[in-house]
């Protein structure tokens, strides 16, 4: 069994092209008061409506973390970054927990850190070791995955924030019904002839599989939690990339090319 992680990439030591929808200038407490139109992609700002209090209320409770002087990560331009990517190009979903809870690393994007991070995190390495194995794609000295999210791969935490030096600080504090919500919209797309939309959700450890009954009859892929505690014990071998890739093609929805740039 897996162990409970503190976050998404267990890690100790521890994109998206789009212009970012707000400026580092602005606060987590401004946030709280923008329309939701200029918090996330159009179609999202539909789909969050209806926890757009929660939402609200969640970006108003970092206001006051930060009002306190705690550092709160990531920065506000990117603690909602995953839903800039625009819902209905979804293809893939990943489901990571908690932000990385060091200084600098956390982007708003599951398992990603700033392109500039060094040495990535384990939980990283690990993925890079596996889409070796699997795809035959070399490793990459940085942990920059917006590549992966232009093409519709949606890195999304269960729990958006966190405060520095503090892994899963931020969990119950009401991230968990938007994601919730960010979930089954993703999962509930329908074409113009009722078909569901392709859709392939990567689910690692026993946080991500938490969220099976909201995923209905999306084809998931499931394996341990690529962290250094349970890589070895199911994550290896697990060949996620070949297999998202098939279940696209079997969707009719292509393949993602999974080859991360040398450098940012």
């Amino acid at each position: 069994m897996d162990p409970v992680p503190a976050s998404d990439s267990l890690d100790s030591d521890a994109l998206f092209e789009l212009e970012p929808a707000v400026t580092h200038a602005v606060g987590f407490a401004e946030l709280a008061r923008l329309p939701l139109l200029e918090l996330v992609a159009a179609d999202w700002a539909e789909a969050l409506a209806p926890v757009e209090g929660n939402l609200r209320d969640v970006l108003a409770f970092l206001g006051r973390e930060a009002a306190e002087g705690h550092e709160v990560l990531p920065s506000p331009s990117n603690v909602l970054r995953a839903f800039r990517q625009p819902l209905a190009g979804v293809r893939v979903l990943i489901v990571g927990q908690d932000p990385y809870p060091t200084p600098g690393h956390a982007v708003g994007l599951s398992f990603a850190v700033d392109g500039a991070t060094r040495p990535i995190p384990r939980s990283l390495a690990n993925i890079y070791k596996e889409l070796e194995a699997d795809l035959g794609l070399p490793p990459r000295i940085h942990g920059d995955l917006s590549r992966w999210a232009d093409q519709g791969v949606l890195l999304l935490n269960r729990v958006l924030s966190v405060r520095a030096g503090a892994a899963g600080s931020h969990r119950n504090k009401g991230w968990e019904a938007v994601t919730t919500a960010a979930i089954r919209a993703v999962a509930n797309r329908f074409a113009a002839d009722g078909s569901r939309k392709p859709l392939v959700a990567i689910l690692w450890g026993k946080d991500a599989e938490a969220v099976r009954p909201l995923l209905g009859p999306t084809p998931l892929i499931t394996s341990a939690h690529p962290s250094p505690l349970s890589a070895s014990r199911g994550f290896f071998g697990s060949r996620p990339f070949s297999h998202a890739n098939s279940l696209l093609q079997e969707q009719g929805d292509g393949t993602v090319d999974w080859e991360l740039p040398p450098l940012p």
